[in-house]
This record gives structure tokens, sequence and C-alpha cells, in this order.
């Protein structure tokens, strides 16, 4: 499969780390791994046109995060951490890692980072939170947005499913897809 690089859209695949899939994890998502089979198989098809994000804590946080982090103390460690380490399945190889303290992943430096794509497709963990976040702010700067319900996970099977209604009254800003549709549009 060959992308055309002056208009293919990028795969920008959310927070696959250690944190979000490890049942032992207070962050753990159910549905990790059904989130994480989905993104594989988009990885494979867009190559080197692949984000990979992070989530990590500040050095000191600062603002309404303080109190965030006053419930979550378990999570404010370094960003090398093997807490926040990309799970196994996805190795970085070519891919342009994005790492950011926040929720969304979005914003002018990911832009810069990935040539001022105006089409990305997100996957990953979880829906109701970093996906979500990110789609907004994607969309809100001008970029078409596709979101792979099948390839991303919420906190709970519900909460997966309220995001994506959510996204969805965003259209056409926003597209709700699958894998499959998603790999026979490549």
């Amino acid at each position: 499969m060959t992308l055309d690089f002056d208009s293919a859209p990028w795969l920008v695949v959310i927070d696959m780390q250690s944190v979000f899939g490890d049942p032992g994890s207070d962050w753990y998502t159910p549905h990790f791994d059904t989130a994480s089979a989905g993104s594989q198989r988009l990885r494979q098809a867009f190559g080197s046109r692949t984000a990979l994000t992070r989530f990590v804590a500040p050095i000191e946080p600062t603002g309404a995060w303080v109190p965030y982090y006053r419930d979550w103390p378990f999570a404010l460690v370094p960003q090398t951490d093997p807490l926040y380490d990309l799970v196994p399945a996805f190795p970085v190889g070519d891919a342009v890692v994005v790492t950011r303290e926040t929720f969304g992943k979005w914003d002018a430096a990911t832009a810069s980072a990935l040539g001022g794509p105006l089409d990305i497709v997100l996957c990953g963990v979880s829906t109701d939170c970093c996906v979500l976040s990110t789609a907004l702010a994607a969309a809100d700067a001008g970029v078409r947005v596709r979101v792979v319900a099948d390839a991303c996970a919420g906190l709970s099977d519900l909460d997966h499913q309220r995001a994506l209604d959510v996204m969805a009254l965003y259209a056409p800003l926003i597209e709700i897809t699958t894998v499959d549709e998603v790999l026979a549009a490549l």
C-alpha cells in the first residue's frame, strides 16, 4: 500500500502506554487490548506518517493540576519512569513521538512536528479523555479528524460511546469511522 505523502493523512495513536495498559494500574483502560489491536493494524498501513503520543506528569503541577495529582499521586513520577513507556506493541521506529503534560495532544507544536497536516486519523486511549481532547483541539484548528471507534477504548463501554456521540456532533469536522473503513480509503 502506497500513500501520497503530499495529501495523505497522519495517524495519531493516543497514549498506548503502560499506565493505561497494565491491569494493575489505577488508570487501566478496559479494552486496551482491543484498541491496541486496531491501532496496530492502522500503524502498519501508515508507516512513517504516524505520531505516537505520550501523556506524562509535569515536574511541578500548577493550577487545577495540583488537586488532580493530589488524587492520583502514583502518577506524579518523572517522564522517564516505565509507567509512561509506550507498550512494546508500539515501538517508535520511524514514528514521531509527541509527549505532553495535557490530555489533549493537538497544539501548534504537534501540527508543526507533523508538517501541518490537514487530515488526521485518531485511535488509542482513552476515548473519553485524551482522544476526545485531542479531536476537539484539532477540529478547532481546522484539521479534518477521523476517530476510529474500534481502535479506541474508554474507561467503560458507556463512556466510550458517550465520547463518540459527543464527537459525532462536530461533523463534518470530526467523523467517527472504523479500522476497515480507514484502510479501504487509503
